[in-house]
Formats: structure tokens, sequence, C-alpha cells
């Protein structure tokens, strides 16, 4: 990472002079949430295919980490060694990075609401993306994510992904209900259902814009508890299973069709696929079953996620929140919008024993949130602390149930991770 930043703030358009790029076979993978998950998959299965791939599996995803990449994989002279370059792009530095990167394919996850003292709304990001976007590429897009998928008529080539209806598809009907407008028309879009927050089947109220009918991957017969689906007759058994890894599943079929690589190739690189990137861990903990969800903060579809998979559990639990104050750049940031788009009453109807919301500036925000939801006042506690972890989870033991999640950004994960370190960490 060093020697990028190095290189960059030396030369900016440093990364434009290395040579045997084949930008046939480089893949820029982008969006809100989802881009290190999709991309460690892809590059995943592209090897297990016999390919040779560079890629920044670390998340290094603005153009020092892209050029630290190039530098690892090239010879000295600047000559790039691999087949393929597959790399995930943070959203306000794609323009920048296609410019001295012009790569033939692009995989958008989605584009929610995100960091918004960074990137504004997400329709600000949309207009980057429009910019950038162009005849020369192929376009991998969510089919049913609308403000993305908006941007296909920009593209010379477009592959939609896609995952039926299964058993964890949902509905909403209810006072913190948000949808988009239209990305074409500016009407309101209208879900006949949800695979994923704010993505699953849809179609404007006013103009013909919707989910396609035939798109070119399908995901279908999924089954959860086996960890298997199907995409045109093949069945594939895969390591991680929950909607949003469906996704990502699909969007990498789409990218080895392209490529010739065929099923088994396809189903070893899945069935192998071991996440750095993935967010859920599980700890045992003086007989207690810890669940940690860590979130993105400031993005209510990953924090949606989280409340969406402890509301799924309908055995007596406790339920630890800690959203902490983001200090990535001035002004320090502790808005607390991204959970009150959120809808935490299906947590609050799965049998909650206890609330727990800890952190120095938004924990009294959390817990009035949960009461809007029906969450009662007397099963909520309130700790104006972030580190004392021996005080935060000094009600473990006193609780009834052995259940317990625990949902936080990414700020507290290593410490909480320490707190738990005689428990044997096991990933979720």
């Amino acid at each position: 990472m060093i020697s990028g930043k190095v290189a960059v703030f030396l030369q900016k358009d440093f990364v434009k002079y290395f040579s045997n790029i084949d930008y046939d076979k480089t893949i820029f993978v982008t969006g809100t949430n989802g881009k290190s998950t999709t991309t460690n998959l892809i590059a995943h299965t592209v090897k297990s295919a016999g390919k040779e791939v560079a890629t920044n599996t670390e998340g290094a995803n603005m153009m020092s980490g892209i050029a630290t990449t190039l530098i690892k994989n090239s010879t000295m002279f600047g000559k790039f060694k691999k087949e393929f370059l597959i790399l995930e792009i943070d959203e306000r530095s794609l323009q920048k990075i296609y410019q001295v990167l012009p790569a033939v394919n692009l995989c958008i996850s989605n584009l929610q609401k995100d960091q918004v003292q960074r990137n504004g709304d997400p329709d600000f990001i949309y207009r980057m993306f429009a910019q950038t976007i162009n005849k020369n590429m192929t376009l991998f897009v969510n089919n049913e994510e609308p403000r993305s998928r908006a941007l296909e008529d920009l593209a010379g080539n477009v592959v939609y992904y896609s995952l039926e209806k299964n058993t964890k598809t949902f509905e909403k009907d209810d006072f913190y209900a948000v949808t988009l407008p239209c990305p074409k028309c500016n009407h309101k879009i209208h879900y006949d259902y949800y695979n994923v927050e704010n993505v699953g089947k849809f179609k404007c109220t006013n103009c013909a814009y919707e989910s396609v009918e035939n798109p070119n991957v399908l995901i279908t017969n999924v089954d959860f508890e086996k960890h298997i689906f199907k995409c045109k007759d093949n069945e594939y058994t895969v390591s991680y299973m929950n909607p949003f890894y469906l996704y990502n599943y699909a969007v990498c079929i789409a990218i080895c069709e392209k490529f010739g690589i065929d099923y088994e190739a396809i189903q070893i690189g899945f069935s192998t696929f071991i996440n750095p990137a993935d967010r859920r861990e599980s700890y045992q903990y003086h007989n207690k079953n810890i669940r940690y969800l860590r979130i993105k903060q400031e993005n209510p579809e990953t924090l949606q996620n989280a409340l969406d998979t402890v509301a799924r559990d309908k055995t007596p639990k406790a339920v630890f929140m800690g959203l902490y104050e983001i200090k990535d750049f001035p002004p320090a940031y502790t808005n607390t919008f991204y959970f009150f788009d959120c809808n935490f009453k299906g947590v609050v109807d799965s049998n909650v024993e206890q609330y727990v919301c800890f952190s120095k500036t938004v924990c009294y925000d959390c817990a009035n949130r949960m009461i809007y939801d029906g969450a009662p006042a007397d099963k909520i506690k309130i700790y104006d602390v972030e580190d004392d972890f021996a005080t935060i989870f000094e009600t473990l033991d006193t609780l009834e149930t052995d259940n317990i999640y625990i949902i936080t950004g990414m700020k507290p994960y290593q410490k909480i991770k320490n707190f738990f370190k005689e428990g044997d960490v096991v990933n979720g």
C-alpha cells in the first residue's frame, strides 16, 4: 500500500504507464454494498479455473491501492504479468481510475444511501457513473436494483443478473417503508417483493421501467439450509448462504460465462471460497452464544440486513447495538439517519429479552428508535461508553437467554473480539 501511495503522490497518472494489461480481461467491481465480497469471490473463482489473476483482495480500492496491486503483479519495468485484472473500485474513484485503466467490464452491485458527508446522495454517485460508462463497456448489473440498473442505456452491452423469489423474500407495508423515484421518469417505484433491502422485483408506476423478465443469469431453487441453488439447470453448493451472497454468486456466474469458465470450475470456486471481508462471526462466552454482526455504518441497507437476520430468529434473545461516531475525516459524523430509515419492528416482534444500546454519542438515539417501533423502555439498557466492554457486557451473565446478538460498525470490532478471546471463534 505504501509503494502505491508514494508512486501516486509523485505522479498522479502513474497507473497508466503499466504495459501488457488486457483491458478486455480487466474487471471493475463497484457500488455501495458488497464490493469487497464480490471482488474476492470473482477473483477466487477465476483462479479456481486455472487463470492467473491480480486483485486488490485487501479492499484498497482507490488510486493508491490500485497502483500497489499493479506494482506487486508487474515486472520492475512495469510489464503486467497476469492474465486477468480484477479490481474493487471505490465509487468516488471510478471515474479517475477508468481514465488511466479503461476496463471493458464493469460490475455494479447497487447504488444506495451511504456516507452522506462524503457522497451526498446516491444520485450524485449515479451521475458520476453516468459520465464514465460508455459504449465500449460491458455492464453487469443487478436486475432488481432500480437505480444502478438504469445505467443500462449508456453501456455497449448489458448483462443482467437476478435472484428469483425465495423463502427469505419479504414485502413491506408500513410507515417506515421508503422507496426511490424512478431513475427514468421520477415517479414512484413499486416493489412486488424484496430479496434484500431495496432490492427486489420492481416496476415504475408511471413508465415502462421494470425488472426484465428474462435476465441473463437467474438464481433459482434456493435451499438456504443445504446451501444449494440452481442456475440454468446446474446445481451449486456454496460456502456462504444468504440473499445478498446469492446476488454475488449470480454476477460471478455471469463473469465466468463471458470468459468461458465452465460449471465444474465455478463449483470448485464457490465451494472453496473463504471471504476475508465477511462481517459475521460467532463466539462462545460464559455459556452464551454470541453472534456478532458488523455493518458498514452510515448505511441503512446493511443495518437493515443485520436487523432482518436478528428478526428471523424467533427464539429468545438479547440484542446489543453499538453505533459509534465516525471520524474518518472532519467533521466527525454522528447523524443516525440510517437507523431511522430502517424497520426495527421485526426485531421487536422476535422475542427479545433485553436490548442494550452503547456508545458515547448516539446510544440514546438508538434507544429512541427502538421505542418508536415498540420496544418496551424497561427492557432497554443504555451505556454512554464505547470501550468499557466489561461494563457494556456485564448483563450477559444475568440473562436467561443464551442467544446474544451484537450489531456494531467496524470501529470497535477488534476490541470486542479481544474481549471475547477466551471463547472459540467460528466464522458465521
